[in-house]
């Protein structure tokens, strides 16, 4: 077992633990942070994305030793308390959920998508979303609401 400091969320959490164990495992099962979902646990789907430094990460593969102390963390949580982060109401908008459970992963990196690009072409957006799954085959509505956020997001002074 080692002691950790992470900033998750811009608060400080510490935690003792195994080194092997992954930043999902240490989110859900030690810090309560339940937003962030348990997908394939091999990277490959995307719903326990979050950021570390502001970059899209799998959490599920992430081993909590690999983690800088001053490193900042961001899970769905985190992107906006009150749910107004312009990707959240776009969502919304643009009825992009269905079952909901790859949600949080699809928003943060849609997050990190506008805050490294502001206004994506549409063939943009398929790039970069292209390594989170959506069981329920949402894909054009999860497009259409990152096209909205962008153009909102734009369109502030």
């Amino acid at each position: 077992m080692a002691d950790y400091s992470l900033n998750i969320n811009n608060q400080t959490y510490n935690v003792e633990i195994k080194e092997e164990t992954t930043l999902l495992w240490v989110l859900r099962e030690h810090l309560g942070l339940t937003g962030t979902k348990y997908g394939c646990g091999i990277a490959l789907c995307g719903s326990c994305t979050v950021h570390v430094d502001g970059k899209p990460m799998r959490s599920c593969t992430l081993p909590i030793s690999s983690l800088k102390k001053d490193q900042k963390i961001t899970t769905i949580e985190g992107l906006s308390p009150n749910g107004d982060h312009e990707i959240q109401k776009a969502w919304i908008e643009a009825q992009a959920p269905q079952c909901g459970y790859c949600q949080s992963g699809q928003i943060m990196q849609a997050a990190a998508l506008l805050a490294e690009n502001p206004s994506p072409t549409r063939e943009e957006i398929k790039i970069y979303m292209n390594g989170n799954l959506c069981r329920c085959g949402t894909y054009l509505r999860i497009v259409k609401a990152i096209e909205i956020a962008a153009e909102k997001t734009s369109q502030k002074p």
